[in-house]
């Protein structure tokens, strides 16, 4: 799992029939970094920081191993405390 910060909504209207009518955002892993699109079963709005799994888990936690999806948030963090890493807490 990595933490992204999420920055904004994506619409996507013309989709594949497998990819159902799913959220999908835009998030980054730090401030300047590069922007990703992430399936979100969960519920998130912009500015909350997520948990997001990759790869065969991205597709898993969507609940279909067949899901077209390389990211997927799988939780919204609710607090965060950073010892000085270099990180941003929510």
């Amino acid at each position: 799992m990595k933490i992204f910060k999420v920055e904004k909504t994506l619409v996507s209207t013309n989709r594949i029939a497998m990819m159902e009518h799913k959220p999908l955002l835009v998030v980054v892993e730090k401030d300047g970094g590069t922007p990703q699109v992430a399936v979100d079963p969960v519920g998130c709005k912009p500015g909350d920081w997520v948990l997001c799994v990759g790869s065969s888990a991205a597709r898993d936690a969507v609940g279909t191993k067949g899901y077209p999806s390389d990211l997927t948030i799988v939780g919204i963090i609710d607090k965060w405390e950073v010892a000085n890493h270099g990180n941003t807490p929510s």
